[in-house]
């Protein structure tokens, strides 16, 4: 996609409508797993049949994630037992995405000491790279992702060792958080602070929102028209405006209304809806302008004063939507720093 192209899309100031159902838009939807497939190792609602359907009417699905602990072969059967049938070469994770950074820059067959699981040791492999455990094992670099909740302490400290010593440091994804059955838990972003905070060090960084991951993923894909699903803003929807791609945001992960109003340009995503159902349907057209208001379905938004305004009634998505479009252009390339308060009230009804 050519760079005026990337651009504009930075630049969008609403929401955009689509005539038809954009599993019929779009060829390939690359798809986030935590809080848009299942969350806590249980399918969202709606999800299965979504998908089921859209993968039915043609649309490829391909699972993308930057949870970089379990390997593909884990996570497509996992898929599968949730009513979601997927093969291995459908997920695509950061750990792969790291693994060829890695494999870019030391020596074919280099030991590469693993703050991290089972996902990153098969990924390295794959790419003719050794795990090893130790700082004391002379590794060609340190390569750390997500390890679980009950990742020793010891393995932050083998990996603060060699990167205090100036060993490379690369990291699968900076996420600080991550969606569980119980709530939100800390991500790999917070163990890669840990390191940070002991070295000095800054990694380089492979997954989401960075161009490494979507790299990957459109090598593994061959996706040409690709649609971006996701539930986080700074990963998600900032990837996709990165690679030049168009993006549906579901609200059924860590992203909720206000965050929305309030997101930067690189945040923005083309569509939004309540869950993976938006797949199927088409997009409603948001009308109007800063002057006149915005409209969607039966709602009209509008910046009156410090606050935005919601009138109307009718499908709560709609409201959303046109609040949207007056957020983003009241904020331009700045987060909306008007009073979104009363209108999500209204909209909550």
């Amino acid at each position: 996609m050519r760079a005026q192209e990337r651009e504009g899309r930075q630049e969008v100031r609403r929401p955009r409508g689509s005539a038809t159902a954009l599993s019929e838009a779009y060829d390939t939807a690359l798809l986030d797993l935590d809080g848009v497939v299942y969350a806590g190792g249980e399918a969202i609602a709606h999800a299965v049949d979504a998908l089921a359907t859209a993968r039915d009417g043609g649309m490829h699905l391909a699972y993308v994630t930057n949870n970089a602990l379990r390997t593909p072969d884990a996570v497509a059967a996992h898929l599968t037992e949730l009513g979601v049938p997927a093969a291995d070469d459908d997920v695509i994770t950061s750990a792969q995405a790291v693994a060829r950074l890695v494999a870019e820059q030391v020596p074919a067959g280099a030991r590469v000491l693993v703050i991290g699981g089972e996902g990153l040791r098969v990924a390295l492999r794959e790419r003719g790279l050794t795990p090893v455990d130790s700082a004391d094992d002379d590794p060609a670099a340190v390569v750390q992702g997500y390890g679980g909740p009950d990742m020793p302490w010891s393995r932050l400290a083998e990996g603060s060792y060699a990167v205090a010593r100036g060993v490379p440091w690369f990291a699968s994804n900076t996420d600080l958080t991550i969606p569980s059955g119980r709530g939100i838990a800390p991500g790999n972003g917070a163990a890669v602070e840990v390191v940070r905070i002991a070295t000095g060090k800054e990694p380089q960084v492979a997954g989401k929102p960075l161009p490494p991951m979507h790299r990957e993923t459109i090598l593994r894909t061959g996706a040409e028209r690709p649609l971006v699903v996701g539930d986080r803003l700074d990963t998600d929807i900032e990837g996709a405006v990165a690679g030049g791609v168009d993006s549906l945001l579901v609200l059924t992960g860590v992203t909720d209304a206000a965050a929305l109003l309030a997101a930067v340009p690189k945040h923005r995503p083309t569509y939004v809806d309540a869950d993976l159902r938006g797949l199927l349907t088409g997009q409603p057209e948001v009308t109007g302008s800063a002057d006149e208001g915005f409209g969607c379905g039966g709602w009209t938004a509008r910046a009156a004063g410090d606050a935005l305004e919601l009138s109307g009634d009718g499908d709560r998505l709609d409201g959303l939507r046109a609040l949207c479009a007056a957020a983003w252009t009241q904020g331009g390339d700045e987060a909306c720093a008007l009073d979104a308060g009363k209108a999500l009230s209204r909209l909550e009804g």
